[in-house]
C-alpha cells in the first residue's frame, strides 16, 4: 500500500494579489517585449516576487531546444533572432528600478557557434552600463560545457553565477535526458575557478532520498559553491514527471541546518523555493550592501 503520509500534498498558501509593483513590472516587461521565467515556468511565487518588485528575465527567446521532463517552458525549434534584446533588457531593468536582477535563458543548442553566450555577455554588460548600482545574477544553461562560451560569460563578470544541478545524480537522466549531471558540476567548478560567487539548486520529490540530497549538497560545497536552493517539485501538467513524494517542512529545515554546517553561506530550503526566490535578499547578505 502507498504511504499516504508521504504522498499527502503540502498546501502552501499562495496569495494572488495584483499590486502596483506587480502592474508596473508587468508593463515594463510587455513594453520591452521580454519574457520572464516567472510566467513561462509557471512559478508559484510570481505574485509574491512581482509585488516585491523582483522578477527573473528570460533572454534568447521563449522556446527551448531541450525537453526536460520537469519543465513547462516551450520546447521545439527556436526562431528567435533579436540583436536588440540586451539593450531592451537593460532598459526594462531601469524602468523597474531594480537593485538586483536575475537573468536566465532557454537552452539554445541550435546556436552551434556559441550557444547564445554572446547575447548573454552583451546583456550583462548593457545592464552594467545603464544600471551601474544594480547587482546582476545569472542563471545559465550549461552551454554544452563549451569552454570559450563559458569564458565569454564569466568574463562579463556577473555578481552571482548560478547553474542548477536540478536533481540528485542517479535520477538526472530521467529528469533531464539531454543534460549531463557531471557536466553541470563541472560548469559550477569552472565558475568558482573564475572567482565568481557561485550558486546552484535542486528539486526534491522526484525519487531521491534524503541522503542523496545531502550528498549533492556536500559535493557542491566542496568545490566552492556558496549558495544552495532546495524546493519541492510540482508537476506542471499531466505530461510531465509525476511527483514521487511531498517533502515535509521538517525535512526542508533539516537540509538548511545541515547545509549551513557544511559551510554554505546561504541555504534557501522550502516547498515553494525556486532558484531566484529571495535572490535580492541573498545578494544583500552576500555583499552586505544596502541594495
Amino acid at each position: 500500500m502507498l504511504n499516504r503520509q508521504i504522498l499527502r500534498p503540502l498546501k502552501p498558501k499562495i496569495r494572488i494579489h495584483y499590486g502596483k509593483k506587480y502592474r508596473a513590472l508587468q508593463k515594463a516587461v510587455q513594453v520591452e517585449n521580454l519574457n520572464t521565467v516567472c510566467a513561462e515556468a509557471r512559478c508559484p511565487n510570481v505574485f509574491e516576487c512581482w509585488n516585491r518588485g523582483t522578477a527573473t528575465l528570460m533572454i534568447l527567446g521563449d522556446v527551448c531546444t531541450r525537453a526536460c521532463r520537469f519543465c513547462s517552458v516551450k520546447t521545439g525549434k527556436p526562431t528567435w533572432k533579436d540583436e536588440g534584446e540586451p539593450k531592451r533588457t537593460a532598459e526594462a531593468v531601469s524602468k523597474m528600478g531594480l537593485a538586483h536582477v536575475v537573468i536566465t535563458s532557454v537552452d539554445r543548442d541550435d546556436l552551434k557557434d556559441d550557444y547564445g553566450s554572446r547575447i548573454w555577455a552583451e546583456t550583462i554588460l548593457e545592464i552594467r552600463k545603464r544600471n551601474p548600482k544594480c547587482t546582476v545574477e545569472i542563471l545559465t544553461p550549461d552551454f554544452k560545457n563549451h569552454k570559450p562560451s563559458l569564458k565569454r560569460v564569466f568574463d562579463a563578470k556577473p555578481d552571482i553565477f548560478s547553474h542548477n544541478l536540478e536533481c540528485a545524480e542517479h535520477i538526472s537522466q530521467s529528469v533531464r535526458s539531454q543534460a549531463n549531471w557531471q557536466v553541470s558540476l563541472d560548469v559550477l567548478r569552472q565558475s568558482v575557478s573564475f572567482n565568481l560567487l557561485t550558486k546552484t539548486g535542486m528539486m526534491v520529490g522526484l525519487g531521491e532520498s534524503a541522503e542523496e540530497v545531502l550528498e549533492t549538497m556536500e559535493q557542491t560545497e566542496k568545490i566552492g559553491v556558496k549558495i544552495f536552493t532546495i524546493g519541492q517539485y510540482l508537476q506542471p501538467t499531466k505530461k510531465h514527471l509525476s511527483v514521487q513524494r511531498y517533502v515535509q517542512e521538517e525535512e526542508f529545515e533539516m537540509y538548511k541546518k545541515e547545509g549551513l554546517k557544511m559551510g554554505f553561506s546561504i541555504v534557501e530550503s522550502g516547498a515553494l523555493v525556486r532558484s531566484s526566490y529571495h535572490a535580492d535578499e541573498q545578494a544583500k547578505l552576500m555583499f552586505k550592501e544596502n541594495l
